[in-house]
């Protein structure tokens, strides 16, 4: 695990524009991707991730010109995902300049595209994206179809199984936590981050200064994605890296 933690703000993308909700939905405006994209790269963020979140529900593939025009616009490494399901999706999404490619119903559905990608592309390439939600027993499930459908498989199971298979790094998602700004799932992250080989970023609830700390810290995550609070411009990238860089964490500055 790299000693420097990383922020990454996250752009969900429909229809070519911004979106952002709370817990998976009440869909809002925030802005152009490019443009977003651009400002974060400017002011200090480590990667980028952009979602095409109608890609799963209406079966439209990511845009490849967006990735594009995204790439000429930006200096930092940044992931795509969104209906990404076969070696071919991925290969037009590395041309157009994305570094890494995130997957999530269609890996859970047909695991073996993790070792598919993993041997083509390389496993730094493969981010496993887990949506995940704690249920009424205490464990945390995972989730697929942007939230919308239940799974009987718990996530730390399925977290391992994608490592196994090639996965680089793992994309965490608490649906508990996401859009609350009440903080991360400490516990479900914590877990991950302590027993799996390979990153975790830590995704859902990020609210405050103090959040990303706890995290760091407490959850041992290696990398925290926020939203709304960069978006909404709650939160200022390099005042967020000074404080965690004052508060003992070491960043990028």
């Amino acid at each position: 695990m790299s000693l420097t933690k990383r922020i990454i703000p996250c752009l969900d993308i429909k229809d070519g524009r911004t979106v952002k909700g709370t817990n998976f939905i009440d869909l809002r405006d925030a802005g152009d991707p490019v443009e977003l994209g651009a400002l974060y790269a400017q002011q200090g963020a480590d990667e980028l991730v952009f979602l095409d979140i109608t890609a799963t529900v209406e079966k439209r593939k990511t845009l490849s010109e967006l990735v594009n025009k995204i790439a000429h616009h930006i200096n930092i490494p940044f992931t795509v995902g969104g209906g990404i399901s076969s070696v071919g999706d991925v290969q037009v999404l590395l041309q157009n300049g994305a570094d890494k490619i995130s997957v999530n119903t269609a890996a859970f559905k047909r695991p073996a595209l993790i070792s598919e990608l993993e041997k083509e592309f390389g496993s730094q390439c493969v981010v496993l994206a887990i949506d995940t939600k704690k249920e009424e027993d205490g464990e945390w499930y995972v989730y697929l179809n942007g939230g919308r459908t239940k799974t009987d498989i718990k996530c730390m199971d399925w977290a391992k199984q994608g490592v196994g298979l090639g996965a680089g790094e793992i994309l965490l998602t608490s649906m508990n936590n996401d859009g609350t700004k009440a903080g991360f799932a400490l516990d479900i992250t914590g877990q991950l981050a302590k027993v799996l080989p390979v990153p975790v970023i830590a995704s859902g609830g990020g609210g405050s200064l103090q959040h990303f700390k706890e995290v760091f810290e407490t959850a041992e995550a290696d990398a925290a994605l926020a939203a709304s609070i960069f978006h909404f411009k709650e939160i200022a990238i390099p005042d967020l890296k000074r404080y965690l860089q004052h508060e003992g964490i070491t960043m990028r500055l």
